[in-house]
């Protein structure tokens, strides 16, 4: 059955959005401005109409992108962002200061030139600011109309309920896949009692379930990926065995990987969000269709037999990475 739009902050949107990270950073280098545009247009034209960016995605470039591409059908889209993570230098970290959100909610709709976001996330977790000071300030830019909502990635259960006390948040932003299965701990059923959506980033396993990627080790320095646990030499022969295995069940049953897979997350709860990036238009036709193609529950079941987090090997981020999500963790095996 295809899945209808659902709701974020009021607003009905497309279950699958698109996450425009790699289009400026991330998974080796970027294609050209022409084909970035190209392609973001061509996201409107088939229907998307939730895009998801950030202020360090290029360090402001993927905001300058989408004001460059789609600004002129501003009206047609559901636009997010988000403020928290430094990349700056030596100066590394998490800021979500009262200052550093109103500061960096400026620059953010400078860079995007709009007047205001639909949605704007804390990016992590910050231990050093109270909760309620850092929702404050969210608070205050809602009432300023410069965002109509905000949300939070990578806190954990707990701290979601203690900031939604504070005031409402319309959507929490987790890893979440066939292999990161961290949310299930307690973020998942916290989204669904208070009724927050739930935007699943990297649903595709970082392209690992895209039926593409076949050795690592072709992947560009500066990618992302050649740091993570699971995409290393020592744990991805396994886990390629793994993929190999659910990449035949989709095919079996006449759906892409990167469909099944996206519709396993929508699958887990209405709430839940899908927000594949690409840059690829093929694959950006076929991720949108994930909602409405056919599939079977058998099918849906046996995807999370196959893929899941004791089947995986290697934790999802590096050792350096770790202490800034507050997500619950798996216990070690």
């Amino acid at each position: 059955m295809a899945i209808a739009k659902r709701e974020i902050a009021g607003r009905g949107v497309h279950p699958v959005g698109l996450g425009c990270m790699n289009l400026s950073w991330a998974y080796g280098s970027p294609p050209p401005q022409d084909e970035k545009i190209k392609l973001l247009n061509r996201a409107l034209d088939l229907g998307y109409d939730h895009f998801d960016t950030a202020n360090i995605y290029g360090g402001g470039a993927n905001e300058e992108l989408l004001a460059e591409a789609v600004m002129h059908r501003r009206s047609e889209f559901f636009l997010a962002s988000k403020l928290g993570l430094v990349v700056d230098g030596a100066r590394r970290g998490i800021d979500c200061s009262p200052e550093a959100i109103a500061e960096n909610l400026d620059k953010s709709l400078q860079r995007l030139g709009t007047d205001h976001l639909d949605l704007y996330y804390m990016h992590r977790f910050d231990p050093k600011v109270p909760i309620a000071d850092s929702v404050g300030a969210m608070a205050l830019a809602i009432e300023a109309g410069k965002i109509r909502s905000y949300g939070v990635s990578e806190w954990s259960a707990a701290h979601i309920r203690e900031a939604h006390e504070v005031h409402p948040m319309a959507a929490v932003q987790p890893e979440y896949s066939l292999w990161t299965r961290n949310v299930e701990l307690g973020v998942l059923q916290a989204c669904e009692d208070l009724g927050i959506a739930m935007v699943a980033f990297s649903p595709t396993g970082r392209g690992a379930f895209g039926g593409v990627l076949r050795d690592p080790s072709t992947l560009e320095e500066k990618d992302l990926r050649t740091k993570m646990p699971r995409f290393s030499a020592e744990n991805w022969p396994q886990n390629l065995a793994v993929i190999e295995e659910f990449e035949a069940l989709a095919r079996d049953n006449g759906l892409a990987p990167a469909q099944l897979a996206l519709r396993w997350v929508l699958e887990q709860g209405e709430h839940c969000h899908v927000i594949p990036g690409t840059t690829s238009i093929a694959h950006l036709e076929e991720n949108f269709t994930a909602a409405r193609v056919e599939v079977s529950s058998d099918v849906v079941e046996e995807a999370g037999r196959i893929i899941n987090h004791s089947t995986i090997r290697g934790h999802r981020y590096h050792d350096a990475i770790r202490p800034t999500i507050d997500t619950e963790e798996f216990e070690e095996a």
